[in-house]
């Protein structure tokens, strides 16, 4: 599932997630926190799910989301290369 590139979008939405802490969130609050589309959100939020890097609660009306308190344990090498991409892009909080 890991890919090589990691986009602007991804790396905003990392920022924005990293903003929140630990309080979880939606894909529109993220995706506005970030300035990317809800679509463009819910999928990288589904990809770093499936990297290990999220907490996911599945509940109505929207699932909420997290960064996984041990999300540098679970897939450390993605983790570090979306914090290189967010000063790489030069986004600040």
């Amino acid at each position: 599932m890991e890919t090589s590139e990691i986009s602007l979008h991804e790396a905003k939405l990392y920022q924005a997630l990293e903003k929140r802490g630990a309080a979880w969130s939606t894909a529109k609050e993220l995706a506005k926190d970030a300035g990317i589309a809800e679509r463009t959100a819910r999928a990288h939020l589904l990809k770093l799910a499936k990297l290990n890097l999220m907490d996911v609660v599945e509940v109505f009306p929207a699932h909420r989301y997290r960064l996984a308190e041990k999300a540098e344990k679970r897939n450390a090498g993605y983790l570090a290369r979306l914090i290189y991409a967010v000063e790489v892009f030069g986004i600040t909080q």
